[in-house]
């Protein structure tokens, strides 16, 4: 089943009162309540300020031992409440994607329970079991088959206390809204709710996850759109975000570092520093820990003045190759081989192929670029600490702060509240661990905000990659050769605040841990007899900072892979989407293809075969790619002005096949905001640098896409209810670079090699063609 629905992609932001805010109670309600928990792995989540008012008596004692809980037991994860209300204890932190809400649809839909009677609480390491973090679009993937199995099993024993209760076999008893009913008769004898059922007892069991599940044929929740649970405080400005959290007795922080961060390997050292030049702001104080420095003060505007006329100079080493020579200087290294995926004979198939192409094509850094920079709130005691930040994974945090902190990680406390959006890993964990050392310092609690030039100088960027690739076809059409070879490095493994602080040394991710050529996205879409995928893994100490960053080098992979797929094309005189139809390898892949076509209203021509000399040239181009495990297809409409270098993309059609979706409109919202995204890297995004640290601190010189610059946008759910839900988050940004790299090119006529494509790089390659 295909949804389809088509706006205008719009960027709104809530402006929230800057005064003192503690969150709303998040706790269970106070009553009878019955804990569910389980095993599986794939979530966790929780709440537990104190200023956030009284909590039942299980969650009191749950909260104040760290956790993790005991994952084998039943009295975990899920609180049914005494006014027939539940709590579940989701395991993936809200970004703006809707997965509280889902996950809630998951549990409400195995209990029989309306989504008005299900809530749920933010992720606390004092509270809430161990799962993981949330990325790679895991919160539905993951979180679900957990949830939903927790819940039945909570039906189940449910149903057992009302069977006793009401004197009836379990198969008479109907479940509606947490009530539950002997079938056949009538009156309060015949009926008990789940409130009434629990009383003040916990199950006292271990888990077993044997409990039968709602059959997909009658769900009554689950595939319905229900909006969002956090949209209401949002719209209202009531949501309380983490920059909105104070604590009490705490002072406001600011790091110091170089305007834009250098060598990975290297760090920054400090040459000179004079802590007398802020004597003038009183109660501004200086905090070093070896290279690491900051300031604190009892006003925000203090802190801010006072990190800005610190006098410091940093030793930098001028050993960066520049953006100018960053892809040579990528190509020459001597790297880390791994061939991902070989089978036949891909020489051999090149060497009789019909068709030949072969291209270089280069992706730069790109960062996170949060709307809102990262902050975070510390209190650093002699035996304990307590970090408020917007950790994706709440646990791996807890255990990075209490090696940067010198604690046991037993003693360390981590709770979530959401920041700006942010898929991928940005500054939260430097923010946090850096918010912690300055409370250590200070000996008081600590509220650490940092500033645009934190934020963008001192990302983790997408890494920059260099891919070259041959692939051919024979006369009929049919792709018989492939092979990618690519360079980039990996992700980086020690965060800014603590190799400033306590002289860790840089490191990466070992090879084959993370970033790779990317299989689904090199070919992995098309019946392709040879093929050979390598990874070249570059040296990354020698470069910036990096980390995952939404569908990681997915965007580079395509951007080179369905260029090369729309060459082939034309070359055997086919239409681009004939050309893939002809050689897909599975009907998931043809489901979102044709989806995307047919929204689009695709008429077929081979590409580049209608380029004509107008100064507005327009074009359209179709694309196919993923992140991990779920299919997606796009096709993009643009126009490019031949006098200025100017391209606009003028209308997106996107299509993710998830499987089962959950909450279709969320998933819409998800394919809009990863097109706008999308266009926003291909047209504009690029973190530049010299040989000595990172140039691009502000929107001027890392520009985004504007709100005018929008392209109109379908978002297209291919619902298949008979398969398992998979990742929705970032599964149709490499289709979307393909076909608007492959719109340029039907445009032009010139296959762009490198992105994003500004006008001076759209009017060097119209030169040399």
């Amino acid at each position: 089943m295909i949804g389809e629905k088509k706006t205008g992609a719009k960027k709104t932001s809530t402006k929230l009162a800057a005064s003192a805010l503690f969150p709303r109670r998040e706790f269970l309600k106070a009553g009878g309540a019955l804990v569910i928990g389980f095993s599986m792995r794939g979530f966790l989540s929780g709440d537990a300020l104190a200023a956030q008012g009284t909590a039942a008596a299980g969650t009191i004692a749950r909260g104040a031992a760290a956790g993790p809980p005991d994952p084998k037991q039943i009295d975990t994860w899920l609180a049914i409440h005494a006014d027939n209300t539940a709590t579940v204890y989701v395991g993936y932190v809200e970004l703006g994607q809707g997965s509280t809400t889902s996950l809630l649809q998951i549990a409400a839909e195995e209990l029989d329970l309306d989504m008005g009677q299900v809530s749920t609480i933010r992720l606390d390491t004092n509270i809430t079991p161990n799962q993981g973090g949330t990325y790679s679009s895991s919160s539905i993937a993951r979180g679900s088959p957990a949830i939903r199995t927790a819940a039945a099993e909570a039906r189940q024993a449910l149903l057992q206390l009302a069977s006793k209760k009401l004197g009836a076999p379990v198969e008479r008893l109907i479940v509606s809204k947490g009530v539950v009913t002997v079938g056949g008769m009538a009156g309060e004898a015949s009926s008990v709710t789940y409130g009434e059922l629990v009383g003040d007892k916990p199950f006292s069991l271990a888990f077993t996850g044997t409990a039968p599940l709602k059959p997909v044929t009658d769900y009554k929740v689950v595939g319905k759109s229900p909006t969002r649970n956090d949209i209401p405080d949002k719209v209202s400005g009531k949501y309380v975000y983490l920059q909105h959290v104070r604590l009490p007795g705490m002072v406001h922080g600011r790091v110091v570092r170089p305007r834009g961060q250098g060598v990975y390997g290297a760090g920054a050292k400090i040459a000179s520093l004079d802590e007398s030049s802020i004597a003038g702001i009183p109660g501004a104080r200086v905090l070093r820990k070896s290279d690491f420095v900051g300031v604190v003060a009892e006003s925000e505007w203090d802190a801010v003045r006072a990190a800005q006329q610190l006098k410091i100079t940093w030793d930098m080493p001028a050993t960066l190759p520049g953006s100018d020579g960053l892809y040579d200087a990528m190509r020459a290294e001597k790297t880390t081989d791994r061939v991902v995926l070989e089978r036949g004979d891909v020489t051999d198939a090149l060497g009789r192929a019909v068709h030949v192409v072969s291209g270089n094509y280069r992706a730069p850094y790109q960062a996170h670029a949060g709307f809102g920079p990262n902050g975070a709130l510390a209190d650093v005691k002699a035996d304990s600490a307590l970090v408020i930040c917007s950790t994706q994974d709440v646990y791996a945090t807890r255990n990075t702060l209490a090696g940067v902190l010198g604690m046991p990680a037993q003693k360390v406390r981590v709770q979530y509240y959401e920041g700006s959006g942010t898929y991928g890993h940005s500054c939260y964990d430097d923010v946090a661990q850096a918010a912690a050392i300055l409370s250590q310092l200070a000996g008081k609690p600590v509220r650490l905000q940092f500033m645009r030039w934190d934020e963008h100088g001192w990302d983790n960027y997408g890494p920059a990659h260099v891919g070259e690739i041959r692939a051919a076809a024979d006369a009929d059409g049919k792709i018989v050769a492939y092979q990618y070879d690519g360079w980039h490095h990996n992700w980086s493994a020690i965060e800014t605040s603590a190799q400033l602080a306590l002289g860790t040394p840089a490191a990466e991710w070992r090879l084959g841990a993370a970033q790779q050529v990317n299989p689904s996205d090199c070919g992995g879409m098309y019946d392709i007899p040879n093929v050979r995928l390598v990874n070249h893994q570059v040296p990354g100490l020698k470069y910036l900072k990096a980390a995952w960053l939404r569908s990681p080098l997915d965007l580079s992979f395509s951007f080179a892979s369905e260029q090369t797929i729309d060459e082939l094309a034309r070359l055997a005189s086919m239409d681009a989407y004939a050309f893939r139809k002809h050689n897909i390898t599975s009907d998931r892949w043809m489901g979102v293809l044709d989806a995307v076509a047919q929204a689009a209203k695709w008429e077929p021509r081979p590409p580049a075969s209608k380029v004509s000399d107008a100064k507005i040239a327009q074009g359209r181009g179709i694309g196919l790619g993923t992140h991990l495990t779920s299919f997606g297809g796009a096709v993009a409409e643009i126009e490019v002005n031949k006098d200025t270098g100017r391209v606009t993309v003028t209308h997106m059609y996107g299509a993710i096949d998830a499987g089962l979706a959950v909450n279709p409109a969320f998933i819409e919202n998800q394919i809009s905001g990863q097109l706008v995204q999308t266009v926003s890297r291909m047209l504009k995004e690029e973190v530049t640098f010299n040989k000595t640290n990172v140039t691009s601190l502000d929107w001027n010189s890392y520009p985004i896409l504007r709100f005018e610059e929008c392209p109109e946008v379908t978002p297209i759910v291919v619902q298949r209810v008979d398969q398992k839900s998979t990742g929705a988050g970032e599964e149709v940004m490499a289709a979307a670079a393909g076909a608007i790299a492959n719109a340029f090119f039907d445009a032009t006529g010139v296959h762009m090699r490198e992105f994003p494509l500004t006008s001076n790089r759209v009017l060097a390659a119209l030169r040399r063609s």
